[in-house]
C-alpha cells in the first residue's frame, strides 16, 4: 500500500499549491472524458446553441461506479454524459444502443433534491426532461439523419464528412452518434463561470452529495480511520483519458479469491480503501502523468517528489537536464575557456551547478518515488517498477549517471554537448530501424534500474550499440555528405562503454599515454581516416575513405584489415607528397608513434576489438579536428569533415 499512501499525501499537500503554468488537481468523485458535443442552456433549463468541441478532455462528476464503469450496463454519470444516457428521444430516432435516460434523470434528481442541489444541475434536469436533446441536435445540424429519419452511423454523402463523424470512433465500421459525449454551458445571472465542469461550487456540491451516499464502512489501510468509507471501485483512465485499465481492479464476485483467507468473501479484510483515499491517490497519479512523465505507448514511468517540488527529468540527456536546471548558467563562464583536456572537469562542474539548483529547493530527506506503470490488457494494468527514495539519494543517483555515462555527444548541428545520452536515444541506437513501441519501451524499462539504483548497463545493449556503429556503411547521409545518424550514435557507444568500464577511468580526450591493444587500433583508424580525407580534400573529391568503409571488418580482423587500409593509402600519401609534405610528414610520424606504443605481439594479433576502439578512434578524430568553438548549455565536439577543409 506504499504507493497508494505516497499518491494520496502528494495531492494533500499539492492540491490548492500547484506549481504555476500546472494544471489544477482534480477534485475527488470527478473523472475526465473526451467531450463532442457542448450544449448551452439558460438559467431555467431552456435550449440556446450547441456546437461540436474537437475531443476536449472535461473533468465531469461521477459516481463511484461510473468512474470506472464497464460491462454491458454501464452506469450513468450524474451531469455529463453520452447522448444515449442524456437523451430521452435517442430511441426514436433509431438509436442502436440501449438508452440509459431513465437512470440518468433518477441519479441527477436525486441530486437536484437534495440539501447539496446546485443551480446548474437544476437547469440541466429541467432541460432534459423535455425530452428533445437529440431533436435540438439535429436542427443545429450536430447530429445528422438519414432519409428514414433515423440517426446515421456511416457518412456517403457528397459534400465534407461532418465533424461528428470524423471525431467519433468507428466500430465495425460504424460510428454510434450516441456515444457522443456532451458536455454544459449554464448561463446563470450572477455567475460569470458559465461551464459546468468547470464551476468550483458544482465540484463541491456533487463532492458532498457522493460523501452522504456511501454506505459501506470500514477500516481505511492507508489513514488509518476505523470508521471510513470504503470502496469496492476504483478509478480508471489514469494515463490518458481513454485509458481502460485499472491498477487495482477484482470481477470476482463469487468470493473465491480470498475464500480459506478471509471470513468476508468481497476482500474488504485483505485490503480496505477508503473512496476519500482512492479518489485523491488517483487523481494525484493522473496530474503527475500529465505534467511530467515518460511515455512510451502504454508504458509510463513518472518520478516526483510528494511535495511537490521540482525534479530532474531522469529520462532526459545532460544538456536537457542543465537547460531545465532552476539555476540558469550564466552566458560566459570560466569553463568554457578550458581546453579539450578539462572538459570533462567543465562537464562535472556544470552538471554539479545543475544539481544544486534542484537541491536548493529539495531537502535531503524529502520524500521521493519513481513509479513505472504498464498494461499488458486494455483493462489491467501493473507497477512494473516502483522505488522510495530520499531527496539527497535521487540527486546523487541521477549526478552519478550522467558523470558516469558522459560523453562528446553529436545529435546535429545545433545539439552538440558533453554528458549522458537520455534512454530513449540509447534504445535508437541499439535497434535502429527495427525499434517499435514494444521494443522501445522494454529497453527504456531496462535502462530504468540503472539510472535509479545504479545497476551495471546490460552487455547485450551495449554490445549491440557498438555493433551497429561500427557498421558505419549502413548509414544515411545527407546533401552534404554527412552521416548525422551515425555521429550521434557514435557518441552515444562511446559514452556507454566508458560508462560501462568506468574502473579503467577513460578521458573525454586523447589519452596519448594509454598503450591497450583497441585503444590504440582506433587511434590508427582515426589517422588513416584522416589521412585519406585530406588526399580528397586536396583533389576536390568527395567519397567515402577506406577506413569508413572496412570499419566493420577492422572491427572484427584489426589487424589483417589494417594491411589493406595501410597499401590503400599509398596514392594519397604520394598526392599529398606532392601538395602538403609537412602535413604528410606530421601523419607518417604519427602513425610510427602509435604503433610503437603497441606491446608485444598486440599488434599482430587478429582477434575481434572491444568497444574500446571507438574511444580511441573517436577522441584522435577529435584531436585532429578540434573543434571551432564551445557553445554555453554543453560542449564542443567533433566536426571532421568540416574542419578538415579548413585545415
Amino acid at each position: 500500500m506504499s504507493w497508494i499512501q505516497k499518491l494520496y499525501e502528494t495531492y494533500e499537500q499539492c492540491k490548492g499549491h500547484e506549481p504555476p503554468g500546472s494544471s489544477r488537481l482534480m477534485p475527488i468523485s470527478h473523472t475526465p472524458q473526451q467531450a463532442h458535443i457542448e450544449i448551452t442552456l439558460d438559467d431555467t433549463g431552456n435550449f440556446k446553441g450547441a456546437k461540436i468541441v474537437q475531443k476536449a478532455e472535461t473533468i465531469v462528476p461521477a459516481t463511484e461506479k461510473s468512474s470506472g464503469r464497464t460491462g454491458s450496463k454501464p452506469p450513468p454519470h450524474p451531469l455529463c454524459d453520452k447522448v444515449q444516457y442524456c437523451a430521452q428521444d435517442y430511441p426514436q430516432y433509431g438509436g442502436k444502443k440501449p438508452s440509459f435516460f431513465n437512470e440518468y434523470e433518477d441519479l441527477l434528481s436525486s441530486w437536484c433534491n437534495s440539501e447539496h442541489g446546485h443551480p446548474k444541475a437544476r437547469a440541466i434536469l429541467a432541460y432534459i426532461q423535455k425530452h428533445s436533446v437529440v431533436a435540438d441536435l439535429v436542427t443545429e445540424k450536430i447530429l445528422h439523419l438519414g432519409a428514414d429519419g433515423k440517426l446515421l452511423t456511416q457518412w456517403n454523402g457528397e459534400s465534407d464528412t461532418p465533424d461528428i463523424f470524423r471525431l467519433l470512433t468507428a466500430k465495425d465500421g460504424e460510428r454510434d452518434q450516441g456515444d457522443a459525449f456532451i458536455r454544459w454551458h449554464v448561463r446563470e445571472g450572477n455567475n460569470p463561470c458559465t461551464a459546468a465542469w468547470e464551476d468550483i461550487s458544482l465540484q463541491d456540491a456533487w463532492g458532498s452529495y457522493d460523501a452522504d451516499m456511501k454506505e459501506l464502512k470500514g477500516a481505511c489501510m492507508v489513514t488509518g480511520d476505523a470508521d471510513a468509507s470504503l470502496t469496492t471501485s476504483h478509478p480508471k483512465r489514469i494515463r490518458h483519458a481513454g485509458d481502460g485499465a485499472k491498477i487495482i481492479s477484482a470481477n470476482d464476485s463469487s468470493g473465491y479469491t480470498f475464500r480459506g483467507r478471509f471470513t468476508d468473501e468481497t476482500g474488504q479484510q485483505a485490503c480496505g480503501v477508503s473512496y476519500a483515499v482512492t479518489q485523491k491517490a488517483h487523481n494525484a497519479l493522473r496530474w503527475l502523468i500529465g505534467r511530467q512523465s515518460y511515455r512510451s505507448g502504454d508504458f509510463v514511468v513518472v518520478a516526483w517528489s510528494v511535495a511537490g517540488k521540482p525534479l530532474p527529468d531522469p529520462f532526459k540527456d545532460s544538456l536537457s537536464l542543465i537547460l531545465d536546471s532552476e539555476e540558469p548558467l550564466p552566458e560566459t563562464t570560466p569553463t568554457e575557456q578550458l581546453d579539450l583536456g578539462d572538459v570533462g572537469q567543465a562537464f562535472a562542474l556544470r552538471l554539479r551547478k545543475a544539481i544544486a539548483g534542484y537541491g536548493a529547493k529539495l531537502t535531503p530527506s524529502e520524500d521521493i518515488v519513481v513509479m513505472a506503470l504498464d498494461s499488458a490488457t486494455p483493462g489491467r494494468m501493473a507497477i512494473t517498477f516502483y522505488r522510495e527514495l530520499k531527496g539527497s539519494d535521487f540527486l546523487a543517483r541521477v549526478q552519478r549517471w550522467h558523470e558516469q555515462y558522459a560523453w562528446h555527444q553529436n545529435f546535429g548541428k545545433d545539439s552538440r554537448f558533453v554528458g549522458a545520452p537520455a534512454p530513449k536515444d540509447i534504445a535508437e541506437a541499439a535497434y535502429g530501424r527495427r525499434l517499435d513501441d514494444n521494443l522501445r519501451k522494454a529497453t527504456v524499462e531496462r535502462l530504468l534500474p540503472c539510472i535509479v539504483d545504479g545497476q551495471t548497463l546490460p552487455r547485450d545493449l551495449l554490445e549491440s550499440v557498438v555493433r551497429r556503429v561500427c557498421n558505419r556503411v549502413a548509414f544515411v547521409k545527407d546533401k552534404s555528405g554527412r552521416q548525422w545518424e551515425w555521429e550521434k550514435y557514435l557518441g552515444i557507444a562511446c559514452a556507454l562503454f566508458r560508462g560501462s568500464y568506468k574502473e579503467r577511468e577513460y578521458q573525454m580526450a586523447l589519452e596519448t599515454e594509454r598503450t591497450s591493444r583497441d585503444y590504440l587500433y582506433g587511434r590508427l583508424l582515426s589517422i588513416a581516416e584522416h589521412i585519406e580525407e585530406r588526399a580528397l580534400y586536396v583533389a576536390d573529391e568527395k567519397r567515402d575513405t577506406t577506413a569508413a568503409r572496412l570499419m566493420q571488418r577492422f572491427a572484427d580482423r584489426p589487424n589483417s584489415t589494417w594491411r589493406n587500409i595501410e597499401l590503400a593509402l599509398t596514392p594519397y600519401k604520394t598526392r599529398l607528397r606532392a601538395k602538403r609534405p609537412a602535413f604528410l610528414h606530421e601523419m607518417k610520424t604519427l602513425l610510427d608513434e602509435v604503433i610503437a606504443k603497441f606491446e608485444g605481439d598486440d599488434f599482430l594479433s587478429d582477434r575481434k576489438l572491444s568497444g574500446e576502439f571507438l574511444l580511441g578512434y573517436h577522441c584522435q578524430r577529435q584531436a585532429l579536428n578540434p573543434p571551432k568553438s564551445a557553445k554555453p548549455g554543453g560542449s564542443s565536439s567533433e566536426d571532421a569533415a568540416a574542419n578538415t577543409e579548413d585545415q
